[in-house]
């Protein structure tokens, strides 16, 4: 490489460095960073088990993030300070460009890591479930994302815990919550919510023919902090009833599920995955303050960009991803345009490329 071509590439990737802090953050992510090892170190952290394995959780996905940013920042200015001597020797400019390479690979899958740079990214998720119009068809395809989105989950390394599960009467699902745990879980499936549509040979059709199937999903973060969140008795309504579902690793079977129901929204949260009503309800109460607090952030979006954010219906021409299984097999994104042609693979959880398109569009669009 020529000096001109040197200066080239420092002046480019000088600037996309400085990008990717702004991106990652960084200076707010140090001084998290620093503020969470205080706490972590401090006397009685362990007192309440699970806000600390919250916590620990995000200090170390901070930490990722830090040191990703801090691995390619180091590359780059080892690279930076090798060019004089590589322009007086042969061999090392050729141990150079080969470094150069090896960088720009690393810096544009860290670049990728930053589209996940969002408020609540980090956080884990609800991913809810509800078929649409067409009884058991819909409800078997319900069953079929269950499935697509658990081995996602399996793929990811995410915990995935059924908190609600509500089974079909003949085949499939009426509805289905679930927990997603584990860094950037929010993130990466928040592009997920929106009507899915399926297109194949209905299995349950004796004369073989083809029927078109919608799903709505949703995805909420959990978020911790809602302590500005006020919910008072008279704004709700608790219903206890007898758990149902899977059961097994699922959910329980004892009159402990718990529904809470906000009067002036409308949202209802179900939880039965534990044995103790209180302990359903806490976790039901939990989800709900997450949901009130997700909404109002899509509320001021929504204001900011001149949107009603109304939900669209569960049908013909609402949805944002096609799986078409006859006559040809493709799975299409109506927002990005990107698509596969492996079905069987989609729906085995391997969803990347959707999840990267769509991060990515909506990165141009800010």
């Amino acid at each position: 490489m020529e000096r001109y071509e040197l200066n080239k590439f420092t002046e480019e990737y000088k600037t996309k460095l400085e990008d990717l802090y702004q991106a990652f953050n960084i200076e707010a992510k140090n001084k998290e960073y620093g503020d969470l090892d205080k706490e972590i170190q401090g006397e009685g952290f362990w007192n309440d088990q699970k806000t600390a394995q919250s916590i620990i959780a995000r200090f170390n996905a901070i930490k990722d993030i830090i040191a990703k940013y801090n691995e390619v920042k180091a590359k780059f200015d080892d690279i930076i300070s090798t060019i004089d001597m590589a322009l007086e020797d042969e061999e090392v400019m050729a141990l150079l460009e080969a470094e150069i390479e090896d960088f720009k690979k690393m810096i544009e899958k860290v670049s990728e890591d930053a589209l996940l740079s969002g408020k609540y990214d980090l956080n884990d998720c609800i991913l809810e479930l509800h078929p649409g119009a067409g009884g058991t068809e819909s409800m078997d395809w319900a069953d079929m994302l269950f499935r697509m989105y658990s081995r996602y989950a399996q793929l990811k390394g995410y915990k995935f815990n059924v908190i609600d599960y509500q089974a079909g009467s003949d085949a499939g699902i009426k509805s289905v919550t679930v927990e997603i745990k584990g860094p950037f879980a929010y993130g990466r499936l928040k592009g997920e919510r929106g009507v899915h549509r399926l297109v194949r040979i209905s299995p349950f059709d004796s004369n073989a023919s083809r029927h078109t199937s919608f799903c709505s999903c949703d995805v909420s973060p959990m978020i911790d902090d809602v302590s500005e969140i006020e919910i008072k008795d008279e704004d709700i309504k608790i219903d206890v009833y007898h758990s149902s579902g899977a059961g097994g690793q699922s959910v329980n079977t004892t009159d402990s599920a718990v529904r809470i129901t906000h009067k002036s929204t409308g949202i209802v949260v179900t939880c039965q995955n534990e044995r103790s009503q209180l302990k359903n309800k806490e976790f039901a109460m939990n989800v709900l303050k997450s949901k009130l607090m997700d909404l109002e952030i899509k509320k001021r979006d929504a204001e900011l960009k001149g949107e009603k954010g109304n939900q669209m219906a569960i049908n013909f021409g609402s949805q944002i991803r096609s799986y078409v299984f006859t006559p040809y097999t493709l799975v299409k994104d109506h927002r990005t345009d990107y698509s596969e042609t492996s079905v069987e693979s989609v729906m085995d959880g391997h969803l990347d490329g959707f999840i990267d398109a769509y991060l990515k569009s909506i990165a141009g669009e800010k």
